[in-house]
């Protein structure tokens, strides 16, 4: 890519940017939420949205030609292969129908050798082999037969990533090259250190089978465990393009925000914690694909910032979704000494409860609003928040909802053109974002945020889980994080629960060692 150049509605986000990528080459590209990665590769895959704002300034070269993509089938036929850090799955399909979207082996008929193949049939046995096969390479369980709608987030990112790797034993034509060219962005972001795992080993293989990968990731640890050169980029800039031979976590992490960057255990300066008993689940159950919850019990106390860990589809996501009414449950929960009737989501909300969802394109956002009505909506359907009253009519009080959504702003370094911008515009973490301030203006008694980091850079991932303290210490409120990453538990919680095969392994001090933690979610090992 060189010189590459990119404008929205005046406002640069692409400066200048020249680099190079080598057959077999694994590229780290990290940077901050906003700071043009996402906006880069998609001028590398000739997505709509770059053409239909403007198009973009400099030159792509494929093989030392210039290309200029006039649709993503251009790029695909060009052996460049995207899987991005929001999903373009359908959800009435199957894992296996969208692995081989558009790309289904077909059969052949004599009526369709005589009138033509629009009267072929889909070869479904070779549809399944074909996307077995890709499952295989990933390493993980995933039924090809079931439909996306019911998989949890976790498992509809591998089947983007099944897609993209089943590519390679696509049929090379004149037409179609095969990949030669991977982009990979966020795809470990909703993935436990396991998962990710896998995921990079299956880089490693295609790397060595020559195909190219630029990696985006927040996850720097696996920046640096998989890659062959890093580039880091900050405000539409390439700050450092280097090999990882000469990179570390703390270099990595202060490239990308221009400061020092710590994990450090976040210590409080006042604490709310009591003895008392503030939240109760006893024997819950959850009917929500891919997460076992089969009889998880446990308490809270009041003011605790409370910790739920383990491994993907364990179990752990589907305990606040089941109690805040989302999927089927069965069970017992009290909150502050009455009981919440399960499998009707207002009673939650009624009772001064919140939930940051994991998902937050499918559940925790109104895309096409703008980040005022984001926050407030909540708040004014629930607690009659942001609102005038003449006589019997209501009215909105825009001035409330622009001030407490500037707050939000500046709070949580929201990155965003003004508070009238749509939710949809704003890059994933800042999105991410925007869910945490739409709870907060709930001023719940009990939050649960699930996943709160995922898809967001080291320095925004600090200045999030200072803010839940923050939250926790000013308002008292009693948080519940779920996280598939130990360490952000253990820098932020009181004590966390580890969830193994749909129970609680185990319950421990946060600050114990991370060690301690490991031999629960290994569930068999849980007596040493």
């Amino acid at each position: 890519m060189k010189g590459i150049s990119k404008e929205f509605s005046g406002n640069k986000v692409l400066n200048d940017i020249n680099f190079k990528l080598y057959p077999g080459e694994i590229l780290g590209l990290v940077g901050e939420n906003g700071a043009g990665k996402s906006t880069l590769m998609k001028i590398l895959f000739g997505m709509d949205e770059i053409r239909d704002t403007g198009g973009y300034g400099g030159d792509v070269l494929i093989d030392g030609k210039k290309v200029n993509f006039a649709s993503s089938e251009d790029a695909i036929k060009e052996g460049i292969g995207m899987v991005h850090q929001e999903f373009s799955l359908i959800p009435d399909f199957t894992v296996a129908e969208n692995i081989l979207l558009n790309r289904e082996p077909e059969k052949y008929s004599v009526v369709s050798e005589i009138f033509g193949k629009r009267l072929n049939t889909l070869d479904a046995k070779e549809m399944q082999r074909r996307a077995l096969k890709a499952i295989e390479r990933l390493g993980v369980e995933l039924d090809a037969n079931k439909k996306i709608s019911t998989l949890p987030v976790g498992y509809k990112q591998f089947t983007e990533i099944a897609r993209e790797l089943s590519k390679e034993d696509d049929e090379r034509t004149a037409d179609t090259k095969g990949i030669r060219l991977l982009v990979l962005d966020e795809p470990t972001a909703v993935l436990s250190e396991h998962e990710a795992l896998a995921l990079l080993k299956a880089m490693k293989m295609l790397s060595e089978a020559g195909i190219a990968i630029i990696f985006i990731s927040h996850r720097l640890q696996e920046i640096i465990d998989v890659c062959d050169s890093i580039m880091v980029m900050r405000d539409g800039l390439i700050i450092k393009h280097v090999d990882k031979s000469e990179a570390d976590v703390q270099k990595i992490a202060s490239w990308m925000v221009g400061r020092s960057v710590k994990q450090d255990r976040i210590e409080r300066h006042v604490s709310h914690v009591s003895d008392d008993v503030v939240f109760k689940v006893s024997h819950l159950r959850v009917d929500m694909p891919g997460e076992m919850v089969k009889d998880v019990s446990f308490e809270v106390k009041k003011g605790e910032i409370f910790g739920l860990g383990g491994l993907a589809g364990q179990g752990k996501i589907g305990i606040p979704n089941g109690v805040m009414g989302l999927y089927l449950a069965k069970g017992d929960v009290e909150f502050d000494g009455k009981s919440i009737k399960l499998n009707n989501p207002s009673e939650p909300l009624n009772s001064k409860i919140a939930f940051v969802s994991e998902d937050r394109r499918g559940v925790g956002l109104l895309l096409d609003e703008s980040l005022e009505w984001n926050v407030s909506f909540g708040a004014m359907q629930v607690n009659n928040s942001f609102l005038k009253k003449i006589g019997p009519v209501k009215f909105r009080d825009n001035d409330a909802i622009r001030k407490v959504t500037e707050d939000y702003v500046e709070l949580l370094q929201i990155r965003c053109t003004s508070t009238k911008q749509k939710a949809r515009q704003l890059s994933g973490g800042n999105q991410q974002k925007i869910c945490l301030a739409k709870a907060f203006a709930l001023n719940p008694k009990l939050l649960f945020v699930s996943e709160p980091t995922r898809g967001i850079d080291v320095g925004a991932k600090a200045l999030v889980l200072d803010a839940l303290r923050k939250y926790n210490e000013e308002n008292g409120t009693t948080i519940i994080m779920i996280s598939s990453e130990l360490e952000e538990l253990r820098s932020i919680c009181d004590r966390i629960a580890i969830v193994h095969d749909g129970k609680i392994a185990g319950t421990l001090d946060a600050t114990r060692p991370s060690e301690d933690f490991g031999i629960l979610m290994l569930g068999e090992m849980k007596e040493a």
